[in-house]
Parts: C-alpha cells; structure tokens; sequence
C-alpha cells in the first residue's frame, strides 16, 4: 500500500493543486507568525476551497491562543489540526476537529511515553530536533531512534525530499509522510516537478 503523503507549507492554491493533482491525501497550512510558510485566514479559505474532494485541509499551529484555532477552523474548515509547540493533551483534543501532535526528535526523548501522553491524537508526527525551532527545519534525524512498539500512527517528517523518501518508508515503515522544504523552488514556493518526484519516491518504496 502507497504511504499517504501530506505537503505542508502551502501559501499558493496553484501549489496546494499541484500536491492534490499528484496524489497528496492532505496539504498543510500553516498558522504561525515565525514561520516564512505562514499563511494568512482569508489566503488558506482560498486555498482550502480549491481543493480537490477527499484531499484534507490540515492546520498547523505552534502554542496558539484557543481563539485563533478557533478562528481557522471556522474560516478555513480544516480536517485535521497539527500541534507543533508545547500544547497539552486537553487543549490539542478540546476542539471539533481531530489532530495530530508533532513531536522534535532527539535521542534521550521516549516517544513511546511522548505518544501515550496524546493517547487522543490521531497520530504522531516524527520531525527532526533544533534548538529553538518549532518545526520545518529541513534536517533529518536518526530513524534509528524511533521504536518499533509506537502506539500511535506515525508520520515522518524532517528533511525528506525526493532523493531519501524510499529509504526513509522502507526504513521506518510510517503511516504516512510529511515533506515542505523538500518540494520547494524557494520557502513556502512548491516546485510542481519536485513534488511529482517526491510522490513516485513514495511510490517507488512499495515495490
């Protein structure tokens, strides 16, 4: 079975087509002011309602006031909520709309004790560790490091690209990937010609 794939940090409703038309089950927007992917309300409506039927809309917030979750879901109707701060597990789940908790990797962190704390989460997000950094740090961590018993779906994220998505699947076997700046012509560009590439690298890990 081919890996679901999500393409995060889309700022374009060409770009969020050209993740749907090559076979992403889900784009990712994201809420948050430090990130040079930030996308504005009424800019992810656009976006949102461009797409494609049974391709999800998935917000990403770092540490948000409830208020302006609140306000995207409403505006946007995503399906999917992606928490990359410090949020607790009864914030994350107090909303209409699931989610998934993003964890930063690094050796001496039990996800398996990290994943039984959002034991509501619909999965759990795997991206690579940096010092003052929410997430979308384009670097890759140890797959070594993620155990095999993890009671909640995982997805990959951390500087994959078209060139590592076959090992990274055939190595950690995840539920699905996550990719961003590895399909990008520049920050919060997509690249329509990486992103197809990227989509037969997951492909090409199934055989």
């Amino acid at each position: 079975m081919m890996k679901a794939v999500k393409i995060c940090g889309i700022t374009r409703i060409e770009d969020g087509l050209a993740a749907a038309h090559a076979g992403a089950a889900a784009i990712g927007l994201v809420f948050y002011d430090k990130s040079p992917r930030h996308v504005e309300l009424e800019a992810a409506r656009e976006i949102s309602r461009a797409l494609p039927p049974f391709v999800s809309a998935v917000g990403l917030f770092v540490n948000p006031e409830r208020e302006r979750v609140e306000k995207a879901i409403d505006s946007v109707h995503l399906d999917l909520l992606q928490f990359h701060g410090d949020e607790p597990e009864s914030f994350c789940s107090s909303f209409p709309v699931p989610y998934i908790k993003a964890a930063r990797v690094k050796p001496g962190l039990d996800l398996v004790q990290y994943a039984a704390c959002y034991a509501s989460a619909k999965g759990i997000l795997l991206d690579a560790f940096a010092e003052g950094i929410a997430g979308g740090t384009g670097k890759v961590f140890d797959w070594k490091l993620i155990p095999r018993d993890m009671p909640l779906p995982v997805i990959l994220s951390g500087g994959l690209d078209p060139g590592n998505v076959t090992e990274a699947i055939r190595s950690v076997d995840p539920w699905a990937v996550d990719v961003s700046s590895g399909v990008e012509s520049s920050k919060g560009i997509k690249d329509a010609a990486r992103i197809a590439a990227f989509m037969q690298g997951v492909k090409k890990a199934d055989v």
